[in-house]
């Protein structure tokens, strides 16, 4: 009898942990358990983190998957997705709980594809990026006609027009020259942020990202940069232009990603909106200032999309199961973006890393830079290219390299120190007692 019990309670436990996803809404203490759940399941490849608080006291919870969790390995990159920046939109929130659960258990059960992510990338899930805003909206319903309930953060603040301004930067530099990447920020911008905000600008600062979604709602199209628009306003308002990055190409083809492996994106009809291939320039499509979006790629090495998901802001519970199958292929496949271009290390002739080298590629003009482990990592489409690393101090490396469709291309780089130069000098006569050698000025 105590056997029959014992084969009864490890069925039980088996049930319970392969049990089907239940699609429905989680609340903050939801939301909470569902991370540590996870964590609990998978521990050796996950960790729960906090990035900081809301307005009022709410952590920003982040779980990452990685063969090492808390650790950056060299020549691994980091990815990440921010889900339900606007509280009332949160299907991205849900999508990326589904994924959680979807990765933890697919790693256990030995799936190769699975497994090969976790163990070559470092994956950072934040499912809400503005929880008080959810709360407000969740306490209304799906069905309720408040489109904008719980949209802001508990301060009434718009997350997504909060980051720094640094288009109108980019936009000087590009006609009048200065940097093209990794713009500095103003010495106040801790007081001009909202504290989600802040948290979000440190996280993205402390960590090296390579790639990023921005989930939201509201539309069915996937968002690529910049979002500002270059043209000058006209009667108080931006008007709608297309403004591309340097790395036009490149968003554009991982827009097409989402869209084309996501259920119906690609169809271009959605929500009554027309976008060919389901992706969109986001100034083309109406300009925003001080998104994260564009801050991501100017401020960091991080190239950041926005995915509109769904027409409903706030879908009903039923929908959540479509929704996900929907998404599910679009959400891993994205994060495999993460493996092309080059990627290697910066290093001195001693074999030290070398941190902050400039990583520049003719013709592209948006350089990256090496992490704090000297590794670097430059997406880029296949084809052929002249590659540059500099470092204050050093003389600068250039190499001709062929990208594939396939994996990352493998180039390092070895930087020898700068060899100071003799001063010039002239000879002044010096009263028939012979020349003095005065350094030359310059």
């Amino acid at each position: 009898m105590s056997g029959l019990l014992s084969v009864s309670f490890h069925l039980l436990l088996l049930f319970k942990l392969v049990a089907p996803v239940t699609f429905r809404h989680h609340r903050y203490d939801e939301l909470v358990r569902t991370l540590y759940k996870v964590h609990n399941e998978c521990p050796y490849i996950t960790r729960v983190y906090s990035i900081g608080r809301s307005v009022k006291g709410r952590h920003l919870y982040v779980l990452e998957f990685s063969d090492y969790p808390g650790i950056h390995e060299p020549l691994e990159p980091e990815v990440k997705y921010v889900g339900n920046m606007h509280g009332n939109e949160v299907l991205g929130r849900e999508l990326l709980l589904q994924l959680a659960e979807f990765l933890c258990e697919e790693f256990r059960n030995g799936n190769q594809r699975i497994v090969r992510l976790v163990e070559s990338t470092r994956v950072h899930i934040l499912p809400s990026m503005n929880p008080d805003g959810y709360e407000v909206a969740a306490a209304q319903g799906a069905d309720s006609s408040g489109y904008l309930v719980g949209r802001n953060n508990a301060n009434g603040v718009d997350l997504n027009r909060n980051f720094p301004d640094l288009n109108t930067y980019i936009y000087y530099n590009e006609k009048h020259g200065g940097p093209n990447h990794h713009l500095p920020l103003p010495d106040n911008w801790k007081s001009q942020v909202e504290p989600e905000t802040q948290a979000v600008i440190q996280w993205i600062r402390s960590f090296n990202f390579v790639l990023s979604a921005n989930l939201h709602g509201g539309a069915v199209v996937a968002n690529y940069p910049f979002d500002k628009s270059l043209e000058h306003r006209v009667r108080g308002f931006r008007r709608t232009a297309n403004t591309p990055t340097p790395d036009d190409k490149l968003f554009q083809k991982l827009a097409k990603v989402y869209s084309y492996a996501h259920g119906w994106m690609h169809q271009g009809w959605n929500c009554g909106d027309y976008f060919p291939d389901g992706i969109t320039n986001g100034a083309s499509w109406y300009s925003l200032s001080k998104g994260m979006q564009d801050f991501n790629y100017l401020h960091t090495n991080c190239f950041e999309i926005t995915l509109e998901l769904s027409c409903d802001k706030f879908p009903r519970q039923e929908e959540l199961q479509r929704e996900w199958l929907g998404n599910r292929e679009a959400l891993v496949q994205f994060l495999e973006q993460v493996h092309q271009g080059i990627k290697g290390m910066v290093r001195d002739e001693n074999y030290n890393n070398l941190v902050e080298a400039i990583i520049s590629v003719s013709g592209i003009n948006h350089d990256v830079t090496s992490g704090d482990h000297g590794d670097y990592f430059r997406l880029l489409l296949p084809g052929t290219y002249t590659v540059t690393a500099t470092a204050p101090g050093f003389d600068p490396e250039t190499v001709t390299v062929t990208v594939g469709p396939g994996e990352p291309k493998l180039v390092n780089f070895l930087l020898k120190r700068s060899v100071p130069q003799a001063t010039p000098t002239r000879r002044v006569p010096n009263s028939g007692h012979g020349d003095r050698v005065l350094p030359k000025q310059v």
